[in-house]
């Protein structure tokens, strides 16, 4: 369990190390020095052909003033290609280099003068195009001409400024802004195969939790990947191949979200949590087959196809923040920390989502979503802690049950010596007796007839068999120890017998017993029983004092019962002796039996009380004994 839980670190480690890498390459992004172009000129025309050395470009319907709020003005009603030209503005010493962040086009071609300094591959069909092309500082103030083929109805819509600068400082920023996605969706990816790799060795209890958070975490660093621009800008990839991932990993999130929140939050009203992911599983089959229908017929139905996994899956997004933020909240209110956990998360993922899907279908779909990635990688780390609460919550479940059942089995085998004795002492005690008590009248008799110096042996023997008789009585004792005739007892009463019948013993032990008893407590029970209990308790506590001290007892009555302390500041017992109490034939006495100690929990018990010890080394002991309280 411990491993478990310092794996459960090492995640959260690894999620905030890769969240401040993305964080740190964003804040480093914004001090970019570079020169931005704000306005240019757009040209429309039917090819992308530079004319000859100091000819015009000729435009279908002439140039037109744009800049970042109106980018691409002028297009004609057919399909054309469009160049974008302005003038480069005086730049520093070394190679410079002009970087379009993002762009919309299928295929881009820049030129300075008539010379051409970059093309883009054919092969990256991606519509989000990142582009930097490097040039001389001797081209500085010469006109640009960037040329753009369309992509879709997002014909060279270019979002961001173009921005003209230092290449070693452009190329860090083209490099480092999508790199670090891409490392946060690795790093999503391995934490998701480590957490597999785990359920080998994990109990059944919580097997799908684990795969439910572990598909979260899988499907986060997917859509993160295939997302980022790096994986097309840098590598051949086609955005075909790659799509149905990011779509699959989409709906592989929305159902383990849903999965996981059923486990550890709840199902929700009316079952609405099992009711939506099954909604999902049917959706996310239907897209499926979409997707292999699309393919087969050479992606001719890619319209219905981002129509079903775009907009369709958006809005069953909304619906979901909407139903699992007011489950997660409602529970949350009721004091359940794992839904407060899930609220915090859930609600900054929400809230991030909800803010850019409005701006994504604001802007006809022509927005780049960037912040849903903060909002994820906290609400993969609420998940976390979540479960992490819930393996705790089991740990300590685990170590009360195994105190339990420690217990249990101490009482256990407590109850069974106490059978055996208890069987032993009624099968054996009376025809022990009775010889005994023949042997201790005939050596009466004898001692009786016999010189003084034989008497002393005699006195001896008769003694030890008095002792053997006690023995044997404390055996009968525990082997019947009913409460015989039960009465109404007045606990201080019964004490004045006690300190009666003890105080000689302890004065000659050379200890003193003090008391402090109200005169109305009442308990039922049987006097003669009720004494010998006491006095085999105080005899223990005088026993222990080994020639100085105080035994102190008091009463009270708290509740309906009455509490007696028996207390003495005698040697004291270990762990280890005070837990063995009770049981036969312990003692710490040179020759005690622990029988009388047996007798005294047996009436405890049969007068519907328990006795219970404390003790310390070297500090003393003290009993404690609850008896049920009888109100006149």
């Amino acid at each position: 369990m411990k491993g478990v839980l310092k794996g459960i670190i090492i995640v959260m480690v690894l999620l905030g190390l890769g969240f401040a890498l993305y964080s740190t390459g964003l804040l480093n992004n914004n001090k970019l020095d570079a020169y931005n172009v704000t306005k240019w000129n757009v040209g429309w025309v039917k090819d992308l052909n530079m004319p000859a050395q100091n000819e015009e470009i000729k435009t279908i319907n002439g140039w037109h003033p744009a800049d970042i709020d109106n980018p691409m003005p002028g297009e004609p009603d057919n399909t054309a290609q469009a160049w974008i030209r302005f003038q480069l503005p005086p730049l520093g010493e070394g190679t410079q280099a002009v970087l379009l962040d993002k762009v919309y086009a299928r295929s881009i071609v820049i030129y300075i003068g008539n010379t051409k300094i970059y093309q883009s591959s054919t092969k990256k069909d991606y519509p989000t195009k990142k582009i930097i092309a490097p040039f001389q500082v001797k081209d500085q103030n010469k006109t640009i001409y960037i040329g753009l083929t369309p992509q879709n109805s997002r014909s060279g819509l270019m979002k961001d400024a173009i921005k003209v600068g230092d290449y070693e400082q452009l190329e860090k920023y083209y490099v480092k802004r999508d790199i670090l996605d891409f490392i946060l969706g690795g790093t999503l990816l391995l934490i998701a195969l480590v957490m597999l790799i785990c359920l080998l060795f994990l109990n059944y209890e919580f097997l799908t939790s684990w795969i439910a958070l572990s598909v979260v975490i899988l499907s986060s660093g997917l859509l993160v990947i295939t997302y980022s621009t790096f994986l097309y800008t840098f590598y051949e990839v086609n955005i075909r191949g790659t799509q149905w991932i990011f779509d699959g990993a989409l709906f592989a999130l929305l159902f383990s979200i849903s999965v996981f929140f059923e486990k550890t939050i709840g199902k929700g009203y009316y079952s609405i949590i099992p009711i939506t992911r099954r909604i999902y599983a049917v959706y996310g089959l239907i897209c499926f087959c979409m997707i292999i229908f699309n393919v087969a017929n050479n992606y001719e139905y890619d319209n219905l196809y981002r129509t079903l996994t775009t907009t369709v899956t958006g809005y069953i997004m909304i619906v979901q923040s909407v139903i699992m933020v007011t489950t997660a909240l409602v529970e949350a209110l009721k004091g359940k920390m794992e839904a407060i956990v899930f609220s915090t998360g859930f609600i900054l993922l929400a809230f991030t989502s909800l803010i850019e899907l409005i701006i994504y279908f604001a802007e006809n779909q022509k927005y780049v979503l960037v912040l849903w990635k903060f909002g994820l990688i906290c609400f993969v780390i609420s998940l976390i802690v979540i479960l992490g609460r819930k393996f705790v919550k089991n740990h300590e479940q685990l170590v009360e049950y195994s105190g339990r059942l420690e217990l249990f089995n101490n009482e256990l085998q407590q109850s069974e010596k106490m059978e055996i004795i208890s069987e032993l002492a009624a099968s054996v005690a009376h025809e022990v007796r009775n010889p005994l008590q023949v042997t201790r009248g005939f050596i009466q008799l004898m001692a009786e007839k016999h010189q003084s110096q034989d008497k002393v042996y005699l006195s001896m023997a008769l003694e030890e068999l008095d002792r053997a008789s006690g023995i044997i009585t404390d055996f009968l004792t525990f082997a019947k120890p009913e409460a015989g005739k039960a009465t109404v007892l007045n606990v201080l009463n019964e004490f004045i017998h006690i300190e009666g019948i003890l105080v000689p013993m302890a004065n000659l032990q050379g200890g003193r017993i003090s008391m402090n008893i109200p005169p109305l407590l009442q308990v039922r029970g049987n006097s003669s029983k009720f004494k010998q209990a006491f006095i085999n308790i105080i005899k223990n506590s005088i026993e222990a004092l080994h020639g100085h001290g105080e035994i102190h007892i008091w009463a009270y009555e708290k509740g309906n019962y009455v509490y007696i302390h028996v207390k003495d500041d005698g040697e004291g017992m270990t762990p280890s002796e005070l837990a063995r109490l009770g049981e036969p034939y312990f003692s710490n006495k040179s020759k005690g039996t622990g029988l009388g100690l047996m007798v005294t929990y047996s009436i405890i018990e049969v007068m519907s009380g328990v006795l219970t010890f404390k003790s310390e080394k070297g500090v003393g002991t003290e009993a404690v004994i609850r008896l049920p309280s009888v109100k006149e």
